[in-house]
């Protein structure tokens, strides 16, 4: 097919400089391909940007599966683990790639953003009410599984960005949060997200699902009510800073004897006040916790793990 119009090009005494600069320039800033493969499919199409775009994200993807097998195995410790929240249902993802140079590329965070939605629309279809907490795990092969907003699988996007970028890119995993009966749900990512999207990103990131009521107070206290969307961002901060292993019960579990070691999350100091545990400051905040989730961009995990979904019952 390619042959073809290569002879219908020179056939027709077309040159490189028939291309239109204009829709040249238009090309590579929406699609992000170099300037000679643009160029190369504006003169195939004569100009017709549609068509050339089209042709593009075939030859990418093309690529990109032909790649996929070539650079299976390489090692993707970078890129960014990506959070979105909806109301009462919250999603946490991981993607890798090679390179950090990659994971800062804004094509990168477009294939991140398409697969943190992607998992918001799998959960909110999966939510039951007769629950009121699920917990589901998705690994690397149920993500490329998954559509995109556009219909195609999440594995068909992968491959067009490898085509695009040169690098292994991996849908690592994520889990999904589904909330009611008064529970609530919060993310955050680590550094600070700058963005304004509905998707967060960062290296780390951090869900929780939690409870909150006023605690009993007497006449002498007063107790400062914070807002629960600052709530849940403080408990993520906590959990991105100091990997707690599990939330712990009191009476049930045992705090360790050097507190610079403590896994369990109730007995570790609190991150933004180290004068007071984790407990002390649910007390003093009226909050249980039911559940979190933390992803190190990177880290080694057991993938095994991701398989089981938790439910609360209601």
């Amino acid at each position: 097919m390619i042959c073809r119009h290569f002879m219908r090009f020179l056939h027709s005494g077309q040159s490189w400089n028939s291309v239109n600069k204009s829709v040249l320039g238009k090309l590579r800033k929406k699609t992000g391909y170099t300037f000679a493969n643009c160029r190369k499919a504006l003169v195939l199409y004569d100009n017709d940007m549609d068509k050339a775009e089209k042709w593009l994200q075939e030859q990418a993807q093309a690529l990109g599966w032909s790649k996929a097998t070539k650079l299976e195995g390489r090692p993707t410790a970078q890129g960014l683990v990506g959070i979105a929240v909806d109301k009462n249902i919250a999603i946490i993802v991981e993607v890798n790639c090679e390179t950090d140079f990659v994971a800062r590329n804004k094509t990168f965070q477009t294939l991140v953003d398409s697969v943190a939605n992607a998992c918001l629309k799998f959960a909110i279809s999966k939510q039951d009410i007769r629950s009121s907490f699920v917990k589901i795990g998705l690994d690397s092969e149920q993500l490329k599984l998954l559509p995109g907003e556009d219909g195609k699988l999440l594995s068909d996007h992968t491959a067009l960005l490898m085509g695009s970028v040169g690098e292994n890119i991996f849908l690592r995993r994520a889990y999904c949060f589904q909330a009611n009966e008064g529970i609530l749900v919060a993310g955050y990512t680590h550094p600070a997200p700058q963005n304004t999207n509905k998707v967060l990103f960062g290296k780390y990131g951090a869900l929780v699902a939690f409870k909150q009521t006023l605690p009993e107070i007497t006449e002498q206290e007063t107790v400062v009510k914070l807002p629960q969307d600052q709530l849940g961002r403080l408990f993520c901060q906590h959990i991105i800073g100091m990997n707690p292993s599990k939330i712990g019960v009191e009476g049930e579990d045992v705090p360790t004897c050097n507190s610079d070691e403590e896994k369990c999350m109730i007995y570790q100091e609190y991150l933004l006040d180290p004068s007071q545990t984790v407990a002390q400051f649910l007390a003093d905040s009226g909050v249980s916790l039911v559940d979190f989730a933390r992803f190190e961009c990177g880290e080694e995990v057991e993938q095994c793990s991701l398989n089981v979904a938790v439910e609360v019952e209601g």
